[in-house]
């Protein structure tokens, strides 16, 4: 008896969906546009691309799924808004109030984040890759590091650099980011600094107890002297090139950064 009482109800779900969960109110979307005033509005999946909301009032608003790509959001006050979801590629949220604010699955890619308030601000799943004034506090240091690893892959190594010194600031001992900020350092052409990485990557491993750690650092040490001494190239890679180092240590790079 209760299936029959069931059905028709889960069919009548499908065939008239709650469309205001799913759609911002147009007079809202006005309103903010008109006014920068929208507190509490509901403004889903609204399409607000290149929108100038310098100085917005959207605290506790609803814009869940929404476009706001290479919006102007600066100075916006964002307190308790709901971004779940929303397009903030390219936007400038510089000075921008976050606190509260959900940014679970948002699109965060170089986005202008400089003196933004993260306070309590939840970005679980957010994509954060280039976006500029990340602040640590609303990441571990094994985050960081794993966006500088996406970065480098992408080739982006100045990107990947600023990542891993954010690691790093938050954990003196993450070996891999010394490790990985010094195969970006040596792709920059800086073989010294990437040097100093490689060396500092083999004391934290011997610290912490690692020989993986240690004899994969010493496969860069020894990748990095032979590119520092271009002349000793061949004895030092015992008959093989650079080449032939770089292709041995490779798969233990991808085992460590990926």
């Amino acid at each position: 008896m209760q299936l029959r009482v069931m059905i028709p109800f889960a069919l009548l779900g499908v065939v008239m969906p709650v469309v205001s969960v799913w759609a911002e109110d147009p007079a809202h979307t006005q309103q903010l546009l008109a006014t920068k005033q929208c507190p509490n509005c509901n403004l889903t999946r609204a399409g607000l691309v290149l929108a100038n909301l310098s100085g917005a009032n959207l605290q506790g608003a609803n814009l869940t799924g929404a476009n706001l790509s290479r919006s102007d959001l600066s100075g916006a006050d964002l307190r308790g808004a709901n971004l779940t979801g929303a397009s903030l590629h390219g936007a400038n949220l510089m000075g921008a109030n976050l606190t509260g604010v959900i940014l679970a699955g948002a699109d965060l890619r170089e986005a202008y984040l400089g003196n933004a308030i993260f306070t309590d601000t939840k970005v679980t799943d957010a994509q954060l890759i280039g976006a500029i004034g990340l602040p640590s506090s609303i990441g571990s240091a094994e985050d960081f590091y794993r966006l500088g690893a996406q970065e480098a892959k992408a080739g982006n190594y100045v990107n990947a650099i600023d990542y891993y010194n954010q690691a790093l600031r938050l954990d003196p001992d993450l070996a891999a980011a010394y490790f990985a900020r010094s195969m970006s350092r040596a792709d920059l052409g800086d073989l010294v600094g990437a040097m100093a990485d490689a060396q500092s990557a083999k004391s934290v491993y011997a610290k912490l107890n690692s020989p993986a750690g240690e004899q994969i650092s010493d496969q860069l040490i020894l990748t990095l002297e032979a590119r520092l001494n271009p002349e000793r190239e061949y004895e030092a890679s015992g008959g093989g090139g650079l080449v032939g180092l770089i292709q041995g240590v490779a798969p233990m790079l991808l085992r460590l950064l990926f």
